[in-house]
């Protein structure tokens, strides 16, 4: 049997792989989104949502933007934790702060994060002598932040409110209570492995080494995940009609949940996925209000914070490569001025000297 499980193990590394496997999960995942979506979409009245956009009021969007101020402020500190945890102290927040913004903004839009997300972090941090290594290391502890603030609130919210889910998974409410049982049960035997001493801390060998933070730092990581998940679902909330009533942390799990399956779909802004789970989740909505409430939360959650994220790293881009070695020359000129080479002037004959008498002769 033992031989049978390592010829398939092997067989499947050789053959498929995990990559090829999530390459797959996401086709699968987009397919399913669309197809859904489109099905959602069919009837809707493009004047009800126009009529449903001009219902917002300013003070409704302009709570849900200082939200999402709020949940990007907070992401900064995804890199600024991490970049403590393996002991780069030397890095500033505002680098950590820009690096965390950009990588995530620009990353999350184009699609494929770990891999525009890894370069973009990877520009910055290598002006402060941080290798690849380090910034792979960096982007596992940002990732763990981001999970484990998700489960925490995903737990809590499917143990409260169970049927939030169930439009989306389909599953009864007891199922998806063990569910959320099973996400802090987890989150809490993490904890306790990481208190059993340092060794066990330790993940990796040699230079991909990891040291993972103590309990106590872990408590904080986990923190920064709720507060920034919870200002992004605060952002959905406001935004959401009035009537019918739904309740804070059942918007939550929905929220939640479209997250996790845009991410998992690595579509560029998780476009199509996110915005049919959300459709699907809340039915007791007119499909034209939520449409109408995901367009304002695409404009002040992606595109707004993407020029942004765009306009600094390209101000970044032309400071480094045009403007500071302009500067840096102009400088080096003023510094040590040329000197303009003469004509050396012709030198001066030299004369034999005049031999004098040994002895003057007497006056009269």
């Amino acid at each position: 049997m033992h031989r049978l499980l390592s010829a398939l193990g092997r067989g499947f590394k050789t053959y498929i792989g995990w990559k090829r496997v999530g390459i797959v999960a996401s086709i699968l995942i987009i397919g399913f989104a669309i197809s859904s979506l489109v099905r959602t979409l069919k009837g809707v009245d493009h004047n009800v949502i126009l009529t449903a956009l001009t219902d917002k009021s300013p003070a409704q969007i302009g709570l849900a933007a200082l939200c999402v101020v709020g949940a990007f402020c907070t992401l900064t500190f995804y890199d600024f934790f991490a970049l403590r945890t393996i002991g780069k102290l030397h890095v500033p927040y505002r680098i950590a702060a820009m690096s965390a913004f950009t990588s995530y903004v620009i990353g999350h839009n184009l699609g494929a994060t770990v891999f525009t997300g890894g370069a973009i972090r990877f520009r910055i941090y290598s002006d402060y002598g941080l290798s690849a290594i380090d910034v792979a290391k960096i982007c596992f502890i940002s990732g763990l932040t981001f999970w484990l603030g998700n489960l925490f609130v995903l737990g809590i919210g499917m143990i409260w409110h169970p049927a939030a889910a169930s439009a989306m998974d389909l599953l009864p409410d007891q199922i998806n209570r063990l569910i959320g049982v099973a996400c802090l049960v987890g989150i809490a035997a993490y904890f306790v492995w990481l208190a059993t001493g340092k060794k066990r801390r330790e993940l990796g060998q040699n230079g991909w080494k990891v040291v993972l933070p103590s309990a106590k730092l872990t408590l904080v990581q986990v923190l920064i995940g709720v507060v920034d998940l919870g200002f992004c679902a605060l952002a959905m909330y406001l935004l959401m009609p009035s009537e019918p009533y739904i309740d804070y942390v059942s918007l939550a799990v929905v929220f939640i949940l479209a997250t996790l399956l845009g991410f998992a779909s690595h579509a560029p802004g998780s476009l199509g996925v996110f915005d049919a789970a959300m459709l699907v989740a809340l039915p007791m909505f007119a499909r034209e209000d939520v449409i109408a409430t995901l367009l304002i939360y695409r404009v002040l959650y992606f595109l707004l914070p993407f020029g942004v994220a765009i306009s600094i790293m390209g101000i970044r881009e032309i400071w480094l490569s045009v403007i500071k070695p302009w500067r840096e020359r102009r400088s080096g000129c003023d510094g040590h001025p040329a000197t303009a080479a003469g004509p050396t002037p012709a030198a001066a004959p030299v004369r034999a000297p005049v031999a004098q008498p040994l002895h003057r002769t007497p006056k009269l």
